[in-house]
């Protein structure tokens, strides 16, 4: 049984600059670092491994690995972003303080069960701070939201458009 996420991981530029927001904007304690030297196969790198703390006990973790080519870009919203739970004090105390340090910050956006701000991080990669509303938990549970028929519908729809194209 799976329990929860333990880390989620992504490549960083410079675990110095990716550690100044993460730890010194976002308030995220650096909780580990691992240094790896050889991989698995046996190939010799030089890689820093770091992990950044969030309430529940679970990470964001990042790879800085020089010899590893990747290619950095800009994330779109639907591309990727990494969303994380706050109150809508913080919300609000967090918009204004990226506003106030010059960080690419938008929002507030109404979601319908979440109000959300964003913010790009250092590698560009976009971070999501989200504030529940009381309609949540009604929004979240699929008994009530008929997500599964949403999806059926999606992909029922999908298939002639996807005739069409090939």
């Amino acid at each position: 049984m799976i329990r929860r996420l333990h880390h989620n991981a992504y490549r960083c530029r410079d675990s110095e600059e990716t550690r100044k927001f993460y730890e010194g904007f976002l308030g995220l304690r650096l909780a580990g670092t691992l240094e790896i030297k050889e991989t698995k196969s046996g190939r010799k790198t030089e890689t820093l491994h770091t992990f950044y703390e969030l309430g529940d006990g679970s990470y964001l973790a990042f790879f800085e690995a020089p010899d590893m080519p990747f290619e950095f870009k800009v994330q779109h919203d639907y591309d990727l972003h990494i969303a994380l739970e706050v109150d809508q004090r913080t919300l609000n105390d967090m918009l204004a303080k990226g506003k106030s340090a010059g960080i690419e910050t938008r929002g507030v956006s109404d979601h319908g069960f979440v109000h959300s701000i964003y913010f790009r991080d250092p590698n560009g990669y976009v971070i999501e701070l989200a504030a529940k509303m009381p309609e949540h938990d009604r929004a979240m549970n699929p008994a009530l939201n008929g997500a599964r028929e949403k999806l059926e519908r999606w992909t029922a729809a999908k298939r002639p458009r996807a005739a069409a194209v090939s």
